[in-house]
């Protein structure tokens, strides 16, 4: 597994700090459970909308793609909030966003927050989770057309834009443009905006290996400060996560792969330091 997170040779494991909760990430291939035992578990653990919703597709992968998805939602969400996974109630917010109804004494596994995001591509599906604060998730895999990839480009700042095309034409610069593409995503989705939000409006400045160098985000970014961690989980699957950073606490990532009953242990990556600042206009 490669991860594109910066860590500078010598740098110590993240500390586990207990009353900073770990984000919890899960990377899951739609062959991680059989298109029967999804179909099982769905309709079991799914709500009337989504069933309708599944139901829908005119494509069995893209059926498929749905089902593991949010199957996988309410398994992972279910085993950090203590409840069946029929008993998680979703809501979307006007804008779509999907979010689990607190209750009112709390959940019984502690706490009374859990925010969740979601995003899948090419076969697979990536779930964040995270008890304080918010969380948006992309994935992206390097499969994508080229002219599709052009289109993206055109969304993005003239700097940006510069940046990608300094790479040659081919994989080295779809992977600038899809790099690029999910930390727009995971910001936006962690803003509840999606693409709501211009992606013209916000500017990254990347390393050419990896990081996040910097942030120039939105005027209307109350926040400001951002952790923004870049992941390739595997080969040629691009992953974004982006967290707001409002406080000095610096909490890890548990990055899990597969469908939540396996009980390997997940791969720790401390998160990056936060980058952005005071919003302001740029070109």
């Amino acid at each position: 597994m490669t991860i594109t997170a910066p860590e500078p040779p010598g740098t110590p494991p993240a500390p586990h700090h207990e009353t900073v909760p770990p984000v919890k990430l899960w990377l899951c291939p739609n062959d991680a459970l059989p298109p029967a035992v999804a179909g099982i578990l769905a309709s079991h653990w799914l709500d009337e909308r989504e069933n309708e919703t599944a139901a829908r597709f005119l494509f069995e992968r893209d059926r498929r793609q749905y089902l593991v998805a949010h199957t996988l939602v309410r398994r992972a969400l279910a085993l950090e909030a203590g409840l069946g996974e029929a008993e998680l109630v979703i809501w979307r917010s006007s804008r779509g966003r999907p979010f689990l109804q607190p209750l009112p004494g709390g959940l019984p596994r502690g706490g009374g927050h859990l925010d969740f995001n979601l995003s899948h591509a090419g076969g697979y599906s990536l779930l964040g989770i995270v008890r304080t604060q918010r969380v948006g998730v992309d994935v992206e895999c390097l499969d994508r057309e080229a002219g599709a990839l052009e289109t993206i480009l055109t969304t993005f700042t003239p700097g940006e834009q510069d940046w990608a095309r300094q790479a040659p034409p081919g994989r080295r610069r779809d992977r600038r443009v899809l790099r690029l593409w999910t930390l727009k995503e995971a910001y936006s989705k962690a803003r509840g905006l999606g693409l709501g939000l211009p992606f013209d409006e916000f500017a990254f400045t990347l390393d050419d290996d990896r990081g996040v160098l910097a942030f120039q985000p939105p005027a209307d970014d109350l926040a400001g400060r951002w952790r923004l961690l870049e992941l390739e989980p595997v080969p040629d699957v691009l992953a974004a996560v982006a967290l707001p950073a409002d406080d000095n606490r610096a909490p890890h990532l548990e990055l899990h792969q597969g469908f939540p009953w396996d009980r390997a242990a997940p791969h720790t990556i401390a998160l990056p330091e936060p980058v952005g600042g005071a919003p302001h206009a740029h070109g």
